[in-house]
């Protein structure tokens, strides 16, 4: 099995919500998406649990990630999220970046329209990359 690592700051918000619906929508079994951030939260953010429960996937057990390079070496694709030049840079990993707002503190109205852009990103990039 290959992973493919989303990768933001905090592992909060952007990056859990990718890994989730990366996971929900993904065709092959081959394949999973996790999760990680450069300087990691303590828990996802409230906004982000709440705006994912709406569509069905429960991220309260999901505990933030510290993204290493050690981790980073463990995957085929980084698709990073904001976090810039403090993400890993390892030889033959391919590295996607994705411009994307940060939903922490953002109101819910905000958060949805972000984790509906995701949403949307994930699926073409699944489709792109035949998983």
């Amino acid at each position: 099995m290959s992973d493919i690592m989303f990768a933001c700051v905090h592992n909060a918000g952007r990056s859990q919500m990718a890994a989730a619906f990366f996971n929900k929508h993904r065709t092959q079994d081959t394949v999973k998406g996790v999760s990680a951030g450069t300087n990691p939260a303590s828990k996802v953010h409230p906004v982000v649990r709440e705006i994912m429960l709406e569509v069905g996937i429960d991220l309260s057990s999901i505990t933030p990630v510290k993204l290493t390079p050690e981790l980073a070496k463990t995957v085929t694709t980084i698709v990073t999220m904001g976090c810039g030049e403090t993400c890993p840079y390892v030889p033959g990993v391919k590295i996607v970046d994705w411009s994307l707002t940060d939903p922490k503190n953002k109101p819910v109205d905000e958060a949805r329209v972000i984790r509906d852009e995701i949403e949307n990103r994930i699926k073409v990039f699944i489709a792109e990359n035949n998983y």
